[in-house]
């Protein structure tokens, strides 16, 4: 059997030219990156912003185990799907971070014969987005450094210095550190600390920016620090903002690639999920809806994170509107939510997937109470028994949901006709009446009440000192109104990794809560979430490779 990387690297890629005409981009619109990445222009994207919209579908998931679930591959091979039923059609994917590629994830490029290529450009370097990100964030922790080292005239407290470097890597050991030691021409000596660049508010802003010069506006709002008088210091204070969008003046443009069976894809924007919104960038999406009729998009995750986000901060922020949802899940990991252990997944055993469906069910609830129509879908796996379909199948259907098994890791486009028919059923049948979680004007505490009760399934919330005290500050300065980011594993519907199903009386610990001013949201930590990760004992990692004739190898 071959593998992802083998799969890809066999393909026979178009032109990028060749597969933006596909949907009516011409080769000036585009600005290319070599044969097979290209990014938009700006004039093309000017140019299309008074057409009508297509219809926007979210994939999502249940929370993730280690039996899989595969939302990327279904997301691409539900957009393959598409275009073999002649649809004009378009995915919208986030851009990979380094960090889970050489950790424990490997690549986020889909799999089998759903997958978006040039695989192994995706997943390392791309179009530099990434590293422009980096730069732009560390530059502006360069000019603060160097600010309070040559004389301090914004009177910043180097103790309460809240805007930290990044990298897009896993690195724990830059989580605390610090900087400035040695002479006295070394800097101010301080406590500082690391984020990986896909948690970074810079990422954050990156894909919530409509344009260049609403970047920059939340660029300046970025607070990095407060003075001796407890007052907010900003990045548009530093006056770097103009070389933080010149670095970033390439990387806000979405990227066009293909699937393997040469369908477009938009890929740009790569926040995480379980720390930051976890969604691709706003420009992207819209431009997708005005250029396809149908945009088919995914957020990281299961739904009680990426796509809790993607409608109470990118929707409501954007102003979108999505049409359906497509809910991805596997029998693998149901069984495995009914206490499974891995090595026995592939046994039938009904009673483990009654036991696990729970999690499924509280996935659909969540989403119907944003209004907008589900379609679950089954990544199927060979080890599947036809009494678990349909079971599962029934299931869905006794909570009004279309049904569809997909099989497009095997099948490709092929095998997602099926699941593309029931999102068309759907759209057709069914109207999306969407509306957010909650409102504006409610507290901070209140919005982080309503995500823990309703989406997770909470009793109660707790807070640290440290969070109430960050709260009442955030509320002080006339920032309460934003939306809430909650920081969470991503495991478990609730904040301990542990509870796998549908926990239920559990208490949700928020520990730190900080504003990203700039981004337009308010941070909320709880147990043990990490912004900067670390690796596994065994990374993936050490099973790369390139060969003698330069072709990368055990990249997944």
């Amino acid at each position: 059997m071959l593998t992802d990387i083998q799969i890809a690297q066999q393909a026979q890629l178009l032109n990028i030219k060749d597969v933006a005409s596909k949907i009516g981009i011409t080769e000036d619109d585009l600005e290319m990156y070599g044969k097979y990445k290209a990014k938009l222009s700006d004039e093309y994207m000017d140019s299309v912003k008074d057409n009508k919209d297509g219809k926007l579908i979210l994939v999502t998931a249940i929370n993730p185990t280690p039996a899989g679930e595969g939302k990327t591959t279904v997301t691409v091979g539900l957009g393959q799907a598409m275009h073999n039923l002649g649809k004009k059609s378009i995915i919208a994917l986030r851009e990979p971070s380094l960090g889970p590629c050489f950790g424990v994830k490997g690549g986020a490029a889909g799999g089998g014969y759903s997958q978006v290529v040039p695989m192994e450009d995706l997943n390392l370097h791309f179009t530099g987005d990434f590293h422009a990100i980096t730069s732009a964030n560390n530059l502006l922790a360069a000019v603060m450094d160097n600010h309070i080292h040559q004389g301090n005239t914004l009177r910043i407290d180097p103790k309460r210095i809240v805007f930290k470097r990044c990298l897009d890597m896993n690195d724990r050991a830059l989580r605390s550190i610090i900087v400035g030691m040695g002479k006295k021409a070394d800097g101010v000596v301080r406590q500082d600390g690391f984020v990986i660049t896909v948690a970074s508010e810079i990422m954050a802003i990156l894909c919530l920016a409509e344009d260049i010069n609403d970047l920059q506006e939340r660029l300046s709002k970025i607070i990095v620090a407060y003075n001796y008088d407890n007052e907010p210091v900003t990045a548009g204070e530093l006056n770097c903002v103009g070389s933080m969008a010149a670095l970033l003046k390439d990387a806000i443009k979405p990227n066009l690639i293909q699937t393997l069976e040469h369908s477009p894809a938009i890929v740009h924007g790569g926040p995480f999920a379980n720390i930051a919104h976890g969604c691709n960038s706003v420009r992207a999406t819209k431009t997708a809806l005005k250029i396809a009729d149908y945009v088919i998009t995914e957020a990281g995750f299961g739904a009680d994170l990426g796509a809790q986000k993607f409608f109470d901060i990118k929707c409501r922020m954007a102003g979108l509107k999505p049409d359906a949802v497509v809910l991805v899940a596997t029998v693998r990991a149901l069984k495995y939510n009914g206490g499974v252990t891995k090595s026995d997944l592939n046994n039938e055993n009904l009673d483990a997937l009654a036991k696990g469906i729970v999690n499924l069910e509280k996935h659909i609830e969540n989403l119907q109470m944003y209004g907008v129509p589900v379609v679950v879908t089954l990544n199927r796996f060979i080890t599947d028994s036809d009494a678990e379909l349909a079971y599962v199948k029934k299931f869905c259907e006794d909570r009004n949901c279309d049904f569809a098994l997909a099989n497009v890791w095997e099948k490709g486009g092929e095998g997602g006709i099926d699941l593309a028919n029931a999102v068309l059923n759907t759209l057709e049948t069914k109207k999306s009446n969407f509306k957010v979680l909650y409102e504006d004007d409610l507290s901070i505490k209140d919005k982080i009440s309503t995500i823990a009760t309703k989406i997770y399934g909470a009793k109660d919330v707790t807070y640290s000192s440290e969070a109430s005290n960050a709260i009442a500050k955030i509320e002080a300065m006339g920032m309460g109104n934003m939306p809430v980011c909650m920081a969470k594993n991503q495991y478990s519907l609730s904040d301990d990794a542990s509870l796998l199903g549908r926990p239920e009386g559990f208490t949700v610990n928020i520990r730190e809560v900080y504003v990203s001013a700039g981004a337009g949201f308010v941070v909320a930590i709880t147990g043990a979430i990490m912004t900067m990760p670390g690796l596994p004992k065994v990374p993936a990692a050490e099973r790369i490779f390139v060969d003698d004739n330069g072709v990368i190898n055990g990249l997944f």
